[in-house]
């Protein structure tokens, strides 16, 4: 029984790695020109991530396939998917260029190397600290608003400057304040997310602007969280 539940360990384990098969194949697609199939991918990905920390918790990963630390695997993968193939993408489609695109690149590829290295980059009360790096989102929205480069490239560095400011970000699985709020939400936005990708290049201006909706909702709530006075 213990053999049957370790294979059951090491498959979850084979399906959280396979998340940087599926950033191959993303990039793959960014390098033949295809940012729609690029985003796809990305987007099971996502998928990926999302569900392997029920399968492990389901399967005891941590007692049938202990020599294996998932949380490293993990943050390998998701380094992969959410900073390393969106910043190609971005720069494949020339929404990062030049002199400020390379500083954009490198400013996200530090930070976001520095901040899923730090021990505190998620809080016992189940909130991140510092900008996520939700830079496969970004990718999204630069690709399917085509901003100019120079946005594009403000933009990330501002945002890759926020890892190292210590405010509490909503982690959406998890944060219990209006959790089935951002789960519903959330659901509905990922649905626009996919439909965007979906339709590149040409996604309907009522789409990109309903899809705004979420984003405001998740920053207007984290920003309340880090407004609330702490308990004494």
């Amino acid at each position: 029984m213990s053999l049957v539940r370790s294979a059951a360990a090491l498959a979850v384990h084979a399906y959280t790695a396979s998340g940087a098969l599926i950033g191959w194949l993303a990039l793959r697609s960014a390098w033949d020109h295809d940012p729609r199939s690029a985003l796809l991918w990305l987007s099971l990905a996502v998928v990926v991530d999302a569900t392997d920390g029920f399968a492990a918790r389901a399967a005891d990963v941590r007692r049938y396939a202990s020599w294996i630390d998932g949380a490293r695997l993990d943050d390998i993968v998701d380094y992969l998917t959410y900073v390393f193939v969106p910043l190609a993408i971005l720069w494949e489609q020339h929404l990062l260029t030049g002199v400020p695109g390379s500083i954009a690149v490198a400013a996200v590829l530090i930070s976001s190397g520095l901040g899923f290295s730090n021990l505190h980059a998620k809080t016992l009360d189940h909130y991140f600290t510092g900008w996520p790096s939700y830079w496969n989102l970004m990718a999204v929205y630069a690709v399917a608003w085509r901003w100019p480069a120079t946005t594009t490239a403000v933009v990330l560095t501002i945002l890759a400057g926020l890892v190292f400011v210590p405010l509490k970000y909503v982690y959406p699985s998890r944060t219990t304040t209006l959790m089935r709020t951002t789960l519903v939400f959330g659901a509905i936005w990922a649905v626009q997310m996919v439909l965007m990708i979906w339709w590149l290049p040409d996604v309907p201006a009522w789409l990109l602007w309903t899809s705004l909706a979420y984003p405001v909702y998740y920053f207007a709530l984290s920003l309340w969280v880090n407004v609330q006075p702490r308990p004494v």
